[in-house]
């Protein structure tokens, strides 16, 4: 075993640890950054509220890319891969504990409700016009394809990487842009306008590092 085998293995159950108290101090922080920013002084948001609904459903949404990312800062062996993979983690981690800080400080479950409800407009029911074919949310991967990604090694595992996680951000992005345009709480919005901004830049990138070793990218959600 080399000696940085020897200490990356050494450090994962110390990381690994680390991670769950920074997730709860950011679970925390989200709700007590929400006093700050003033919501919740007047009326909450309701369940069914655009806030609440872009709150519950992004971060469900984030989650599944900070799975993808942890699992490609675990098992890359290229430092540029590693490092976007640590980016993205540390970000959506970061903006997930705040959405559900928000839901807990309005009093709104974190869970159940129609997902993408809130997308709804005059012209289309956002649930039945946003939903995939698989019920899942725009961009998020199917368990097969993460299986398929857990398969895989080596430059192989780094294109699929790219390949979901690019996909994943166009999917979130229709979300984030619908959130900043018409969520009530002013918190809300600037979050959500920051996702927008974050991801259009990452997924460029991303494109970018999918070109260089020779992938595409998958179809757009």
């Amino acid at each position: 075993m080399t000696e940085e085998t020897t200490a990356r293995s050494g450090y994962r159950p110390l990381r690994a640890l680390l991670g769950v108290v920074v997730a709860v101090g950011l679970l925390l922080l989200g709700g007590g950054a929400a006093v700050a920013l003033g919501l919740g002084r007047d009326e909450a948001p309701g369940a069914d509220s655009v806030d609440a609904g872009f709150s519950r459903d992004m971060s469900r949404h984030h989650l599944q890319a900070v799975e993808i990312a942890n699992l490609a800062f675990e098992r890359t062996e290229n430092p540029e891969i590693r490092q976007m993979a640590f980016d993205i983690s540390a970000t959506q981690t970061n903006q997930a504990g705040r959405m559900q800080g928000w839901l807990w400080l309005w009093g709104v479950p974190p869970a159940g409700g129609e997902t993408m409800a809130w997308m709804a407009t005059d012209e289309h029911a956002g649930h039945d016009a946003a939903m995939g074919a698989d019920g899942l949310m725009p961009g998020m991967a199917t368990e097969v394809e993460l299986a398929e990604l857990r398969d895989s090694s080596g430059t192989a595992f780094d294109r699929r990487f790219l390949q979901l996680l690019i996909r994943h951000h166009q999917g979130g992005l229709e979300m984030a842009e619908a959130a900043a345009d018409r969520a009530e709480e002013q918190a809300v919005r600037s979050l959500a306008g920051t996702i927008a901004e974050t991801q259009t830049a990452e997924t460029s990138t991303m494109t970018k590092m999918l070109s260089a070793r020779e992938g595409e990218p998958l179809p757009e959600p």
